[in-house]
């Protein structure tokens, strides 16, 4: 039996955090520093910071997300262009969002010596919002609200959240990647498959009427 991908890279992404819990010195080696990055040159660690995660609740949130909504991207994209060219487009969906997520991050924080950044949350914000579009009328349940709400509507939300946290960096949580993310996921499905814009709009039109 094959594995998938997204089985694939939530195994390893939790072994990885697992160990960098234990060994300070392998996560110091892997996590964003930005105001190193750009001194050293340490351009992995756009990557890398990708398999760490801040403690067990913020990993267990991250690859359930991921895990729950690329299974109609993993569908969509290997039936559409194949196993082998589905494969590059769903790691350059993930992979590639956890990098570009991470880019406005670096820019701001590039001469902060104590900004440190780590956590799938960009690449899995692409996931989730690549999989929006192939189904926005999708119910999804958000904690503590009782009922399931309309993926596009969620998308919506999650946006204007992300980008107005960012804006007022209140906490610790790395908005920019989730809002950057997302936008990543969005433009690089339109890309890939131009299609699947129109066919958005229509299942929403359905829906409201």
């Amino acid at each position: 039996m094959e594995l998938s991908p997204t089985l694939i890279l939530t195994v390893l992404t939790a072994g990885i955090s697992l160990y960098a819990w234990s060994n300070p010195a392998f996560l110091e080696s892997w996590i964003l520093e930005p105001y190193r990055v750009k001194r050293n040159h340490d351009y992995y660690r756009f990557i890398t910071s990708g398999f760490l995660h801040a403690d067990f609740g913020h990993l267990l949130f991250n690859m359930l997300a991921f895990y729950s909504f690329s299974q109609i991207v993993e569908t969509v994209f290997f039936g559409v262009f194949g196993p082998t060219t589905g494969l590059l487009y769903f790691l350059l969906l993930y992979l590639g969002g956890i990098v570009l997520s991470d880019v406005p991050t670096y820019l701001r924080h590039r001469d902060d010596p104590n900004y440190r950044s780590l956590g799938a949350s960009g690449g899995v914000a692409s996931v989730v919002f690549s999989a929006i579009l192939f189904n926005p009328t999708a119910g999804i349940r958000i904690f503590p609200i009782p009922v399931a709400i309309p993926g596009f509507i969620f998308g919506f939300l999650y946006l204007a959240y992300s980008y107005y946290m960012g804006r007022r960096r209140g906490d610790n949580i790395n908005h920019d990647a989730h809002f950057y993310g997302a936008l990543y996921g969005i433009v690089l499905t339109l890309v890939l498959l131009p299609r699947v814009g129109p066919l958005f709009f229509d299942k929403i039109r359905e829906f409201v009427n």
